[in-house]
């Protein structure tokens, strides 16, 4: 689906002021953003980041406070897929698509580089943006986080030892029916956009965006023949975990809290999606082969 320009009247911003040259780099995009006359919503952290070091802010604009509902037609994250998967929990159910920059490494969920934003901005102010959706986890979560009745995740949900030393044990059922215990580090599992995430690292296979399925993966596990499985999106998954310290992790797109053995677990597909703007253009598998480097000869830079 494709927006125009005069669609896109208001714009939030975001981004990780940890990012090397994060300071040019919202200048830059800022100063994009006012040419169109858009109404500009800027995260308070950000604010006070360009505050503190006298970078650019626009003359006028507007805070997006932590817990204030986001009514806005474009959603822009600037640095990395952390900072994009910081977006995404902030935008939440509210329909607005994100729109990543990148300031970091590899970047699968980050569309422009860094080196593109003025020209990108042109471009979809000028040509629109289509949208890939994508769907995401829901772990009902208050006795872990307590602010929280579910947490949500875009990449995965991942349940991992706490020491160093003994492994796990995961009782893992899907749609009512017993799987099998994995005896393992931990256990992944992972939306098809976190394919290309932790679950990438252990061997798992990559989805496409539109695909209605969830990969369950174990991390390091003690039987060899244990291998990822890919399960349908519409089916209910129930952990309960073993640990020998009684303790274990559970880190949700890559915010972690320690648990106690003995919990019960159940992730079921989030009831709202995740809008993932792009560049008319931009595709996934041009995504995989620049970011994975497929089809690329090394010996031709020898």
């Amino acid at each position: 689906m494709a927006e125009n320009y005069p669609h896109i009247q208001k714009v939030a911003v975001f981004g990780s002021v940890y990012k090397k040259g994060f300071a040019a780099a919202s200048t830059e995009l800022l100063q994009s953003l006012e040419k169109y006359h858009v109404a500009l919503y800027i995260d308070s952290n950000m604010e006070q980041f360009l505050k503190a070091n006298n970078a650019y802010l626009p003359s006028t604009y507007q805070l997006v406070k932590k817990n204030q509902p986001i009514a806005v037609d474009l959603a822009l994250s600037l640095g990395g897929d952390g900072t994009f998967l910081k977006t995404a929990k902030r935008v939440g159910s509210a329909g607005v698509p994100i729109l990543g920059i990148n300031l970091g490494n590899l970047g699968f969920l980050v569309d422009v580089k860094g080196d593109e934003i003025a020209a990108a901005i042109d471009e979809i102010m000028n040509s629109g943006f289509s949208i890939e959706e994508r769907s995401l986890l829901s772990l009902h979560a208050p006795a872990i986080f307590p602010d929280e009745d579910e947490a949500i995740a875009l990449n995965e949900v991942a349940v991992l030892k706490q020491d160093t030393s003994s492994m796990i044990k995961v009782h893992t059922s899907l749609n009512g029916e017993y799987l099998c215990t994995y005896r393992a580090d931990g256990l992944l599992v992972s939306t098809p956009t976190g394919s290309t995430a932790y679950a990438l690292s252990v061997g798992a296979s990559i989805l496409m965006p539109e695909n209605s399925s969830f990969v369950v993966s174990p991390v390091a596990p003690h039987s060899l023949n244990l291998r990822p499985v890919i399960v349908p999106d519409h089916w209910q998954i129930d952990l309960d975990i073993e640990s020998r310290n009684r303790h274990f992790l559970i880190a949700i797109d890559g915010r972690s809290v320690v648990c106690k053995s003995g919990i019960h677990l159940t992730l079921r597909k989030a009831p709202y999606a995740i809008k993932v703007a792009k560049r008319n253009g931009h595709t996934y598998f041009q995504t995989l082969r620049e970011k994975l480097m497929w089809g690329v000869d090394a010996r031709l830079d020898a």
